[in-house]
């Protein structure tokens, strides 16, 4: 009996060569994407504070109308001109900022993003009330004016040169995160029992596209002293 012919090979499929590229476009890794959303981000969104809570900054600081008491100092008003704490190794300029678009306190611009932005609707440091100052985390450069702040303890020191050559000594009582729509509202910017000071800057988990950080991370300082420059 004739043996039957051998079985031909099963022929290979031919890999189909890759598409041509787009005209004027370059491929982008994967992750490339995820690291460009994350800091395109930060770049469109502020500290956050104020739309979130649905409340008018402007209106909360203007604070009581009886005359502050005297059990500690109290400055007159003067523009913060710089900002200085050496146990994060911060020392900068500080720009006047007022509201963004959305009704949330603006930062400073990103070419300015090593720099600290004074809420000029408020209390200027060393005045009855909480002045306030906020600023960037980083950027897609690195680390901004703020950057370091959550590492701050209970008893550091903040320091805020003023226009009158006043420098308003502030000592550091707490250093906290809240939830952008969990912010004690009251307690951050209405508190009038003395002259205190508040920094701000974003923090937590990111959420991606134009929401930012889900938190703030705030820190909370008294006025201890003053000195001429």
């Amino acid at each position: 009996m004739q043996a039957p012919p051998p079985t031909p090979p099963t022929p290979r499929p031919k890999r189909l060569p890759p598409p041509p590229p787009v005209r004027g476009r370059r491929a982008v890794p994967l992750g490339l994407i995820a690291v460009l959303l994350v800091f395109v981000g930060l770049f469109t969104v502020g500290v956050g504070v104020g739309a979130a809570t649905g409340f008018d900054l402007r209106e909360i600081f203007r604070g009581p109308d009886k005359p502050p008491p005297r059990d500690f100092p109290v400055l007159e008003p003067s523009r913060p001109k710089r900002l200085r704490i050496p146990a994060i190794e911060v020392a900068a300029p500080i720009l006047t900022v007022g509201l963004a678009d959305d009704g949330s306190v603006a930062v400073p611009p990103l070419n300015r993003h090593n720099e600290a932005g004074w809420f000029g609707a408020g209390p200027t440091p060393g005045q009855y009330g909480p002045a306030l100052i906020v600023g960037h985390a980083d950027t897609r450069t690195g680390p901004s004016v703020f950057y370091r702040l959550r590492e701050l303890k209970p008893g550091q020191r903040i320091e805020v040169l003023r226009e009158d050559d006043e420098t308003a000594v502030f000592q550091v009582n707490s250093v906290e995160r809240y939830r952008k729509e969990k912010l004690p509202v009251q307690r951050v910017y209405g508190d009038y029992s003395r002259p205190s000071l508040r920094l701000v800057t974003c923090g937590g988990t990111w959420l991606g596209g134009d929401r930012g950080y889900a938190d703030n991370v705030i820190v909370f300082a008294s006025l201890i002293g003053t000195r001429k420059r």
